[in-house]
């Protein structure tokens, strides 16, 4: 085998491996975002505002328990992320640029899921319960829809930083 062969057979293997980092990063990120959004929600707008509970389709009791469960999985998930966020650092194969890509496109896809499927499909709360809900529905969504906006161009912008760096260190 030339040395030029291996030196591609070299460079598939280690392409092979970024993007399984790069996955790494994405996924850490997203679940960190989804975890604290629902964090977030639990916190401010189920216990300090007590707008709604998670399930409100039932009695106070009932919709308690619904948001423990709701905080346990919010804290799960961030917890998970956390584990895997120290696994990059630990790699060096931390890209925080697409890490905090992903935080944003997890969190802002669990709020618009929220505010579309929990919310309207499902029904299972509203985000308060007044007269013009549907001034908050569209706050709401149209912030889920910035993050979402805003974490997908940092994907994209890590992206490009990544190809960027293998380019220039091919020559």
């Amino acid at each position: 085998m030339t040395a030029r062969m291996a030196e591609r057979k070299q460079d598939r293997r280690e392409n092979r491996s970024i993007p399984d980092d790069s996955r790494r990063n994405l996924g850490s990120g997203v679940l960190f975002g989804l975890g604290l959004v629902g964090f977030i929600d639990e916190t401010v707008f189920h216990q300090l505002l007590h707008w709604h509970h998670f399930y409100d389709k039932s009695t106070s009791d009932i919709g308690l328990l619904s948001d423990g469960f709701f905080h346990a999985f919010s804290w799960f998930a961030t917890i998970w992320a956390l584990f895997l966020f120290a696994e990059l650092r630990g790699r060096k194969t931390l890209v925080l640029k697409r890490w905090w890509g992903g935080v944003l496109l997890g969190g802002g896809g669990f709020q618009l899921y929220d505010g579309t499927i929990q919310h309207k499909l499902m029904r299972l709360h509203q985000i308060r319960y007044v007269e013009h809900v549907i001034i908050y529905d569209i706050v709401w969504n149209v912030i889920a829809v910035a993050m979402i906006l805003a974490g997908y161009m940092l994907i994209l912008y890590a992206r490009q930083e990544l190809s960027s760096e293998r380019r220039n260190s091919a020559l």
